[in-house]
């Protein structure tokens, strides 16, 4: 094994809190979606894409892809939407082995009234204990560690 140049201080600092707050704050914000719209994070994530794209319709490996869920996820989330009413889910004109999901009037609906409280959770779980002008660098830091991650192959690692 090839020799790894140990964290400085400030890395292991970092580190550490970086992976309390992985853990934890996806927790929390579905705790606090859940409790007051009774949509949970994933759910809240998959209808916010839907809403974005064009005729509120994606293929269900773009809407995985987009909303960082696995495959399988993806279909027992969008599952549930549809029997809420909040989604349908047909197969592609194009290829039949795909299926698209399409954000329902109702679904907006509920997303638009979950917005309020996601944006809340947002603030008070992270961006009130984070000084403003940190904000750009630590969105840039966090963007090009997100953009490295997205082309990896996590097969090959």
């Amino acid at each position: 094994m090839a020799k790894v140049k140990r964290l400085s201080p400030d890395e292991e600092a970092l580190w550490r809190a970086l992976m309390r707050i992985v853990l934890t704050l996806p927790r929390r914000l579905d705790s606090d979606l859940l409790r007051s719209t009774g949509l949970g994070a994933s759910e809240y994530k998959v209808l916010m894409h839907l809403s974005e794209a064009q005729d509120r319709t994606l293929r269900m490996a773009v809407l995985a892809d987009a909303a960082g869920l696995s495959p399988s996820r993806t279909t027992r989330v969008v599952d549930g939407l549809e029997s809420r009413g909040f989604v349908t889910k047909r197969s592609s004109s194009e290829d039949r082995r795909s299926f698209l999901a399409k954000l329902t009037p109702k679904g907006l609906t509920k997303l638009k009234s979950a917005w309020p409280t996601h944006l809340a959770s947002a603030r008070s779980r992270l961006f009130d204990h984070i000084d403003g002008t940190a904000v750009p660098q630590i969105a840039q830091a966090l963007r090009a560690v997100a953009a490295r991650l997205d082309n990896q192959d996590p097969e090959v690692e």
